[in-house]
């Protein structure tokens, strides 16, 4: 197999009559493939020769093992993963290899989430699948190969920022419908609503019942957190000109979760900028049988710990960088 420009096209690893060499064959396909290190780079990151990597990549093509994407349990660093399950108290975490030396927090994540919707939708009895939106899930979408799933809807949970914004809530439902050919809704309304008109008075419309009912019977959500700085696409694309993010600060925020801030122990903090927020609210997102947030980045442990605490993961996607950073008390 050649090796893809943008690393969509990655390796499959089956794992029968495996032995304990299998773990470094998968870690550096994944290296090479999906984070598009050279062969000098990954040696350097695995502390081996580029010869040994070489042999690693070739090893990987005479088996046919290298197909359309890498997926071995060794990936998911058992150990960082049951660290995770433990401390966060999430059912389960997957860890991807990140890229240290040229450390990109949305690219291993994304093709760790889009190879965990893979499999979910194959076997999972999934009919609903609420998305949020973020480059994270921009990246997942990119990484997912084309296949049919008529009988699923992907559902947007939030409405739409800037419209000239590249990524927007309604593009990703989009993007998600598109990869599993099948049919999407999405939320005609602002994330924010402008000050001084009634939320309730506004979500009565006809269309924004229908949908957020339908969001409420939701089987699973994707979801993403931003931080309180200019990296948070929310922040930068979204947020209203009255807000400012040292009034997010001052009120305790730590990073939003479906366009809600919340302080450190998961909690909204006390700004009006919270009630005008229209999309799923945390009492109906913590009801949604499977909550799936793919997350990294220093930047981002704290809102992460945040989404733990209030019991609003079942399953974290993320990379080994945030892995160790979550992990340090």
């Amino acid at each position: 197999m050649r090796r893809e420009p943008h690393a969509s096209g990655t390796g499959r690893m089956f794992l029968d009559g495996h032995d304990e060499n299998e773990a470094f064959v998968s870690e550096v396909c994944w290296h090479y493939y999906v984070n598009a290190m050279t062969q000098a780079e990954v040696a350097a990151a695995l502390g081996v020769t580029r010869l040994r990597v070489n042999q690693a990549i070739q090893r990987a093509k005479s088996l046919g093992i290298v197909k359309v994407r890498i997926e071995s349990p060794f990936l998911a660093r058992l150990d960082l993963q049951q660290q995770l399950e433990a401390r966060l108290g999430v059912k389960k975490a997957l860890v991807a290899p990140a890229h240290r030396a040229a450390y990109d927090y949305h690219v291993p994540v994304g093709a760790a989430l889009a190879n965990h919707l893979l499999d979910c939708v194959g076997v999972r009895p999934w009919r609903t699948i609420g998305v949020s939106w973020g480059k994270t899930l921009s990246s997942a979408i990119e990484r997912l190969p084309r296949q049919r799933q008529p009988g699923l809807e992907i559902v947007s949970m939030i409405g739409g920022g800037a419209i000239g914004a590249p990524i927007h809530p309604f593009g990703i439902a989009a993007g998600f419908a598109e990869r599993f050919d099948t049919s999407y809704s999405v939320l005609a309304a602002p994330i924010y609503l402008a000050e001084g008109i009634d939320r309730e008075a506004f979500l009565s419309q006809s269309i924004l019942e229908t949908h957020l009912r339908k969001c409420r019977g939701l089987d699973a959500a994707i979801l993403v957190v931003g931080d309180i700085s200019q990296r948070s696409y929310l922040i930068s694309t979204a947020l209203p000109r009255e807000v400012s993010i040292e009034d997010l600060t001052a009120a305790g925020a730590v990073g939003d979760l479906l366009g809600r801030f919340l302080d450190r122990d998961g909690a909204e903090i006390a700004l009006p900028l919270n009630a005008r927020t229209i999309g799923v609210d945390l009492e109906t997102l913590a009801s949604i049988p499977e909550k799936i947030l793919a997350a990294a980045g220093r930047h981002k442990v704290d809102i992460i710990r945040a989404v733990a605490r209030r019991r609003l993961i079942d399953t974290l996607v993320t990379d080994d960088v945030t892995a160790e950073l979550l992990l340090v008390d």
